[in-house]
């Protein structure tokens, strides 16, 4: 066991794939030479070469273009877009292309490529660097959309995905790319895709979140607790394909559920989730399914991203919400 934050686990487990695996092959804007903005590549090009882990050029429809020309070959490629804001101009080819491969070609080909996407807010940055497009991505058929919470699934999740023969879109929360550190194993493991995590029991309500947001939620549980509130945590960890199970599972035991999501509010995956626990578990319900997500607005710019990101109080405030009703 080493402890690692979630930019260690990351690189850890891209090191253990590209060491167990010839056919894999890391590139992207400037993952290569410099690691990565974020250096989540640090050292891997000089460890395995550059014909391995090598710069792209400035071209994000390119680097998902080509990564399924490689995916299709017999290459399991991992690329990056360097920021979420920069992978609009690859939905094109992630939608029109990669999503449909296995289903084009009646399941001939398939496409196991991971795109990595550094994603979300509360890092006072510019435009197009703090969005959350997940729900985007969950809406494309035949993509897979990942999000870790912690190193431990960072790199449990990443080792599945890239063992994964259909694509699958990799976000990684930035914010808490160094906020947390957690012991994380140092030999290759994997944690199935789909299966959401239930991180902390509880009989009054249930709380589902995922990245960033579930670090604000706990910090809200404590507060809940010394009110004598009892809050269900669920780890979504996979937007898609989504874990009906656990949700209706819990809900059905708490009869009130709360989904904190930042990204922007309308068609999101909070409605996703709202919609399964109407239909899983509308019987048990004590009070209306809840979202407590961002604005319909883009993101602001550092002076006013703080009135756009949630605050454990305003997660405090919909819980004790919800258990009053």
């Amino acid at each position: 066991m080493s402890v690692m934050n979630i930019v260690q686990a990351i690189n850890n487990a891209l090191d253990i794939k590209l060491g167990d695996d010839k056919n894999i092959v890391i590139y992207g804007e400037d993952v290569g030479v410099e690691g990565g903005v974020f250096r989540i590549t640090e050292g891997l090009q000089a460890k395995y070469g550059a014909d391995r882990v090598f710069d792209s050029p400035l071209a994000e429809s390119g680097i998902a273009g080509t990564a399924l020309g490689m995916a299709i070959n017999g290459l399991r490629p991992v690329v990056e877009m360097q920021f979420d804001g920069f992978s609009y101009p690859a939905m094109d080819q992630i939608f029109s292309h990669i999503g449909r491969y296995r289903n084009r070609t009646r399941g001939k080909f398939t496409a196991p490529l991971v795109i990595r996407i550094p994603y979300g807010g509360g890092i006072n940055a510019l435009e197009h660097h703090s969005e959350s497009p997940e729900a985007f991505f969950g809406h494309a058929p035949g993509i897979k959309v990942v999000i870790p919470s912690t190193p431990y699934d960072a790199k449990g999740l990443l080792i599945a995905a890239i063992e994964d023969n259909d694509p699958v879109i990799y976000m990684e929360p930035k914010r808490i790319y160094r906020a947390i550190k957690q012991e994380v194993p140092e030999e290759k493991f994997s944690i199935p895709i789909g299966k959401a995590k239930v991180l902390s029991p509880g009989e009054d309500i249930t709380v589902i979140a995922y990245g960033a947001m579930v670090r604000e939620v706990q910090k809200a549980i404590v507060t809940a607790k010394s009110k004598g509130i009892s809050v269900e945590l669920i780890d979504l960890r996979t937007i898609w394909p989504i874990d009906r199970e656990t949700i209706a599972q819990s809900v059905r035991k708490t009869g009130r559920a709360l989904i904190v999501t930042e990204a922007p509010q309308s068609f999101g995956a909070g409605a996703e989730l709202i919609s399964i626990i109407t239909e899983e578990a509308f019987l048990h319900l004590e009070a209306p399914p809840t979202r407590l997500t961002g604005f319909d607005t883009v993101i602001p710019l550092p002076l006013g991203e703080h009135f756009y990101m949630i605050t454990p109080e305003r997660i405090l405030y919909e819980i004790e919400k919800l258990v009053s009703y």
